[in-house]
């Protein structure tokens, strides 16, 4: 069985993945990054495709008749056309829960970052100020508890979940906003607008669909605390990043950390990029080295299953 994966160097940018687990499901062939004009020519007779990012679209399922399974290295699918796929019989995976404890992991090392500024401070004593401390302590930039805090959590999938457990555990009062009531949870569940209203930190784990495109936006924005910080780990696109700068440059909020955009590398004309008080990681939540491995592990097993015929974690 052939076998394409079509944008391996974003799986594997540092190298530290070896492919030994995909060689061994069939003849594979390992393209380092697509561009969209080469999509089909690079599927070309492959029976299966695998990537991250690259368009799977109508035109590129009907120049490739061989195909009969896509596989994601990645929970999001919006970059298939999966109804197209499955009029045409193409089978569609993807990898769901494979980055919840590194994001969740990553949404509190932002939070910690804002209330016990640990980078404010190595960068005073880096700069002599604590050497010219007249007391023994020296601690001009103000630092918070998390404790009594609230936590407002908008969508509460594993990843949501798992975020509102670590912050139960630090002592913060949670708050769930989620299109769906969950079932059995600990935790107060409101709408979003409340959401907002209350939390000193608001944090996004949602998908990105028709509904939340550009949520967090003006209106949003004016129902948060100008105290509060606001995180989005989840996809750049419920971001309108236009009414964000505007809120971070006039202090509306207090600060935004980010690891997604909506125009991904980073477009230079974002106007987030020189937004006060924000901060931008390039997309790296998912990217510890179990996570990855685990993703990789994932989508062989998605494979297996399939080739066996129960497919599994099958979107389509």
């Amino acid at each position: 069985m052939k076998i394409a994966v079509l944008d391996w160097y974003t799986v594997n940018i540092s190298g530290d993945i070896p492919t030994t687990q995909l060689e061994e499901l069939g003849d594979v062939k390992i393209i380092s990054l697509t561009k969209p004009e080469d999509t089909a020519n690079n599927i070309a007779d492959a029976d299966i495709v695998l990537c991250n990012k690259v368009l799977i679209t109508k035109e590129v399922m009907d120049a490739c008749p061989n195909l009969k399974y896509v596989g994601l290295f990645a929970t999001g699918f919006n970059n298939v056309d999966t109804g197209y796929a499955a009029k045409k019989g193409i089978v569609v995976c993807n990898a769901g829960q494979y980055s919840t404890n590194a994001v969740a992991q990553q949404t509190f090392a932002y939070i910690l970052d804002r209330f016990s500024r640990i980078r404010d401070y190595d960068n005073a004593v880096k700069n002599g100020e604590w050497e010219r401390s007249p007391a023994f302590s020296y601690f001009p930039v103000p630092t918070a508890e998390l404790a009594g805090k609230t936590l407002s959590i908008v969508g509460y999938g594993s990843i949501g979940r798992r975020v509102a457990e670590i912050g139960s555990a630090f002592g913060m009062n949670i708050v769930i906003s989620t299109r769906t009531q969950p079932e059995n949870c600990p935790y107060e569940v409101t709408d979003l607008y409340t959401a907002a209203e209350k939390a000193d930190v608001l944090t996004f784990h949602c998908p990105l669909t028709d509904k939340t495109a550009g949520i967090i936006n003006g209106e949003l924005i004016s129902h948060m605390k100008p105290t509060a910080m606001l995180i989005n780990t989840s996809r750049g696109g419920v971001v309108n990043e236009a009414d964000l700068a505007e809120a971070l440059n006039s202090g509306k909020i207090a600060a935004a950390y980010l690891d997604v955009l909506e125009k991904e590398p980073m477009s230079p004309n974002t106007p987030l990029k020189g937004a006060k008080n924000c901060t931008i990681t390039p997309h790296t939540a998912w990217a510890p080295l179990e996570t990855r491995q685990r993703l990789v592990d994932i989508v062989c097993d998605n494979i297996k299953a399939w080739q066996s015929g129960s497919p599994r974690n099958k979107v389509n």
